[in-house]
Parts: structure tokens; C-alpha cells; sequence
């Protein structure tokens, strides 16, 4: 089955939400499962817009289900399944839901984001310009934008709930977590953009970075949860188009970041709708990433 028109907002009869984010919506489905759906909302500048992006949330589940899958002999994660055909009612006779449902293993979160990057831009970016290093990790001086680097970093971030992540260094996320948990995540998080990033680059895709979340079952075995490897949770940009020195050409919301730069919005709530065409486009920017890098049509 596949995701019919847009989804703004789930409902799902029978089953308890336990969480509306800016882009999933998450229900109970009993003590062991839970059921994440992606929406089509989009997020920018902290701000869920007002335009849903057709199909959106079919490319992040069966995108992160293809990565899932690759990679699960690197670290163990929670889904289950992402075909609906396989869940329980009502989420298998609902044509809105097809497609853009994950049915995973319920974990206690690890408050952290775990970024790996591989090339110097966004926060990254910023945090160069003004410090000469990157959440601890002091680079060569000249660098530009969108340089690659030597190697990729780690650079873990805390999840906010509402906000801007902030970036902490590797010693403050020792810390947090406890140096053990802390090594087993960086560990895993490198490798699995290494691993991600070889291969996209065969594909025409590099992968500037992106964002890791685990969890913790009632076994105690970290699984690596959410979403992975996705034009939501990565800087997805063309190869062939490649330059340092400035903004990419991406797969990404960045085109979306850079059209509301050019209106006269203070990036607060409420965000502005998006043109036909500029939501077209963008939707068009996700298909092809997902085209691109798993060989089939959505």
C-alpha cells in the first residue's frame, strides 16, 4: 500500500497518544509497541508550517526502514515493522496511515542527539566562524563553508523539547550519560554515517551529516530509534554539484529555509503557507532522495 493525498494530522481510533511532535505523531499501542506515523507537516525555523508537503511522511518512514534494515548488523533498532499490511487494526485498513507507519519497540530515550559530521555547515558552520571549532573539536584555521573535513566528527547535541538543540562537547556528554554509554554511542554513530555516507556517495548523494537517536529496552540493549539517515535528519547534497565555499544545492528543507529567508517573517509562529509550487518542489527534492538512494519509486 501506499500513502494516499497529504496528512496533516492523525487520528487513530482505539489507540492512545502519547505524543504529537512536530512531525510524528506517537501512540501506544501496548506496554511493548508503539506506533510512530509521519505527517506531512513540515518544520522550519522551529516553526511547523501551515503547507503539508505531499508524501513527506512516506519518504521519512520507508526511508529510515531501508536504512534500518542495511544497517541493522552495525547496531540493533526498534522497528518492527514498517508495513501497515502487517499491523493491527485499525492501522491496517486505513488508507491514510499506508505507508507512513512504523510499529517499533518501545524504548526510554536517551535525551541526546548524536550528530556525526562529515562536512563543515549549518550550526557546525556557525560555531567554526566564531570559535575555530566545532563542540570541542578544534579544526585548521581557513577552512570554508561546506569544506569537507579530515574526518568525520562527533558532535552530540541535547533535545530540546521546543527550541534550538545545543551543541555540548564530548566530555559534557560523557557526563551526561556516563563514559560507557557514551563511547557505545559514539562508536556506533560514526560508524553508521561512515558506512551511510560511502554509500550514498556510489549513489550521487553526500551525506554533509546527520543525526542519531537511541533508546534503551527492558533488556537494557541500546537500539538505535526514530527516524535515521533521512532528508530530515540529515544535509542531503548533490554530488555532482559539490563546491565548498557556499550553500548546496540539497535533497533537503533547506529549500524551504531559503525561500522563507526571503520574506519579511520574523520566524515566529505562525509561519507563513507555502506556494503550490514551492511545496511541489520540495516534495519533488524528497521523492528523488528516496528514488536515488534505495533504486525504487516510492
Amino acid at each position: 500500500m501506499t500513502a494516499t493525498a497529504t496528512l496533516s494530522t492523525s487520528e487513530i481510533p482505539g489507540l492512545k497518544l502519547v505524543h504529537r511532535g512536530k512531525v510524528r505523531d506517537v501512540y501506544e499501542v501496548d506496554e511493548e509497541r508503539l506506533l510512530l506515523v509521519a505527517t506531512d507537516r513540515l518544520s522550519a525555523f522551529d516553526c511547523v508550517l501551515p503547507t503539508p508537503i505531499e508524501k513527506k511522511g512516506a519518504v521519512l518512514t520507508q526511508l529510515s526502514a531501508f536504512w534500518f534494515k542495511k544497517f541493522a548488523n552495525i547496531v540493533p533498532n526498534h522497528l518492527i515493522t514498517a508495513d501497515t499490511a502487517e499491523m493491527p487494526e485499525p492501522i491496517a485498513s486505513d488508507p491514510k496511515l499506508a505507508g507512513r507507519c512504523s510499529l517499533v519497540r518501545r524504548t526510554e530515550v536517551i535525551p541526546f542527539e548524536c550528530v556525526v559530521r562529515g562536512y563543515l555547515e549549518g550550526s557546525g558552520w556557525k560555531d567554526y566562524k566564531a570559535t575555530g571549532s566545532v563542540s570541542g573539536h578544534s579544526l585548521p584555521k581557513g577552512l570554508m563553508q561546506c569544506d569537507r573535513l579530515l574526518e568525520p566528527i562527533f558532535t552530540p547535541a541535547t533535545k530540546a523539547a521546543a527550541g534550538h538543540d545545543e551543541n555540548i562537547t564530548g566530555l559534557e556528554f560523557k557526563a551526561a550519560v556516563g563514559a560507557e554509554t557514551a563511547a557505545t554511542l559514539k562508536a556506533a554513530s560514526k560508524k553508521l554515517y561512515i558506512a551511510a555516507a560511502e554509500y550514498a556517495l556510489e549513489k550521487g548523494i553526500i551525506i554533509a551529516d546527520t543525526k542519531f537517536e537511541f533508546g534503551i529496552d527492558a533488556e537494557g540493549n541500546i537500539l538505535l530509534i526514530d527516524e535515521i539517515l533521512t532528508p530530515d535528519s540529515s544535509r542531503f547534497w548533490d554530488a555532482g554539484k559539490y563546491e565548498a565555499g557556499h550553500a548546496q544545492p540539497s535533497f533537503d528543507k533547506q529549500f524551504v529555509r531559503e525561500y522563507l529567508e526571503t520574506l519579511d517573517w520574523d520566524k515566529t509562529p505562525p509561519a507563513p503557507p507555502l506556494p503550490p509550487e514551492i511545496a511541489e518542489a520540495t516534495s519533488q527534492r524528497y521523492l528523488d532522495a528516496y528514488y536515488i538512494l534505495t533504486g525504487k519509486a516510492l
